[in-house]
């Protein structure tokens, strides 16, 4: 398993965007009609997003991709550019719902493993490969968000060591976000 710079000239903008969609299925479907819908507009806006070094494709020994991740931290400075109306609701309603990023904190924004993959140990592997990167660049700590409704993530937060330091939770007509901000500390 490796990680490689997500480039829109490369890797498949499909299982990309879907692999994100994965990460936020709730939110997307409260917007979107539909699965394919959400997917073929993640997948047209990858491109624009500006992604940087910040955002991972995990590919497997045949150069599969099987899962992305992002993680950044308080340096990160955001481009802004049109997109979807329905992509800046889930912008905005991340804003109110996912961790604060304090100063030398690396945020580990999202992973997302293929469904035919998961249960294997992929996801605690990359989780345990981004604290490893936090430690050798001396950052703070990690910090990394669970779904109220993704107990199954919460625990495997927990069983890596990261703690529950606040919850946060946003209202947005008859839907509802929230999130369990948790963290890896590096040091005191």
């Amino acid at each position: 398993m490796r990680y490689e710079t997500f480039d829109p000239e490369k890797h498949d903008l499909t299982k990309v965007a879907k692999l994100v969609y994965d990460v936020d299925f709730r939110t997307f479907d409260m917007l979107f009609k539909d699965e394919q819908s959400a997917v073929k507009t993640i997948a047209k806006d990858l491109p624009k997003r500006g992604l940087g070094d910040y955002f991972k494709v995990i590919l497997d020994d045949d150069d599969e991709i099987i899962g992305v991740l992002m993680v950044y931290d308080s340096h990160l400075s955001h481009k802004f550019y049109l997109k979807s109306p329905r992509l800046l609701i889930v912008d905005i309603l991340d804003h109110f719902a996912l961790a604060d990023i304090e100063e030398n904190d690396l945020y580990l924004a999202e992973i997302a493993i293929d469904s035919s993959l998961r249960g294997q140990g992929i996801g605690r592997k990359v989780v345990c490969d981004v604290i490893d990167y936090a430690r050798s660049k001396n950052y703070n700590r990690v910090t990394i968000d669970a779904d109220f409704r993704n107990s199954d993530a919460k625990k495997l937060y927990e069983k890596i060591g990261f703690r529950e330091f606040n919850k946060k939770r946003v209202k947005f007509l008859n839907f509802e976000r929230g999130m369990c901000n948790m963290q890896y500390r590096l040091k005191d």
